[in-house]
């Protein structure tokens, strides 16, 4: 695995490092750098080298850092020039940059590969509203890496994803998931949201490069999924705000064999058994009607994260409940 080094001036390493664990999960080989206020250049290559002695491969190494020019980039660069057949350093860090890189070492084993492939998601990260001040060349330049689309072609949806996330369509969705089922149209199934014209825009906007992001109620999508005909190539990634919009599509017809279930809010009334899922009564049974109906659950927030046991979960809730009556 290719090895990051996150550099920079102040704590703003150790910031985004922590920022890309919060959307993209806990990841290996790693490393956050920081020059502080009472440190000189020597001090700065010293830590530098002491992380990359903690790289299982030291071969593979990918600098991210934060200013061109400035004291970290230029011990940086001391450092890569007896390795830059290998090595690699990308300045300008931002969040964008960084979750690309860790969705790149998925599939890419060299440091260069990465880095010349998350140049473009950095530069497409920086966006201004209103709109009309984002220069034209820039909208042009983005447009190659737009997806085709596929509607109306002969076939059906593929559902490559549905979640249930009371926070719909944010950070660990647009990235992390999106990098890892490549949607090509992300549908937020919800009769509140729908309703809602702010939210709707809101998550139309947050869609990520490529994908288009509808928001319907969860009787239109029911009537998709029956007639869906006109989607062949349509790669579908479904987001329920609550287990119970989930149960009703799948019991109105939408062709559902799994539940991915990322977060649910606490409430009054709610116990909450780990981190990110609460539960009241109502939550449980109607996951417990979904188990029936045979759907099968993967309890994870991110692509990269371990599944839990989603039985285990509930029994603890229930447990829970009970023990507040």
């Amino acid at each position: 695995m290719v090895g990051i080094i996150i550099a920079s001036h102040g704590e703003f390493a150790k910031g985004i490092k922590q920022s890309g664990s919060m959307i993209f999960g806990e990841q290996e080989e790693v490393q956050a750098v920081t020059l502080m206020p009472d440190m000189g250049p020597d001090d700065l290559k010293a830590k530098l080298e002491e992380a990359i002695a903690t790289f299982k491969d030291q071969d593979q190494v990918l600098f991210l850092v934060d200013l061109w020019g400035g004291t970290p980039f230029n011990q940086v660069n001391g450092l890569f020039e007896a390795h830059k057949d290998k090595w690699a350093i990308v300045a300008g860090l931002n969040l964008p940059m960084l979750i690309e890189a860790y969705a790149s070492r998925l599939s890419m084993d060299s440091a260069h590969e990465i880095a010349a492939h998350i140049l473009e998601t950095a530069k497409d990260g920086v966006k201004v509203r209103p709109e009309e001040l984002q220069p034209k060349e820039d909208s042009k330049a983005a447009a190659p890496a737009q997806q085709v689309s596929n509607a109306g072609r002969p076939g059906s949806f593929d559902y490559v994803l549905a979640r249930i996330d009371s926070r719909l369509l944010h950070g660990q969705v647009a990235t992390a998931w999106s990098k890892s089922v490549t949607p090509t149209r992300i549908i937020v199934v919800s009769d509140a949201v729908a309703k809602d014209d702010l939210r709707t825009q809101l998550i139309q906007q947050a869609a990520p490069v490529g994908v288009k992001a509808h928001v319907v109620p969860v009787d239109q999508m029911i009537k998709l999924a029956k007639d869906d005909k006109h989607f062949g190539g349509q790669r579908a990634l479904l987001l329920f705000e609550t287990p119970q919009d989930a149960l009703r599509a799948i019991e109105g017809g939408v062709p559902l064999k799994e539940l991915n279930v990322g977060s649910m809010a606490h409430s009054v009334g709610k116990v909450q058994p780990n981190k990110v899922l609460a539960f009241d009564q109502d939550d449980i049974d109607t996951f417990k009607k979904l188990e029936d109906k045979g759907i099968k659950f993967d309890v994870r927030k991110v692509p990269t994260d371990s599944q839990d046991n989603m039985d285990n979960i509930l029994n603890k809730a229930q447990a829970e409940l009970n023990k507040n009556k």
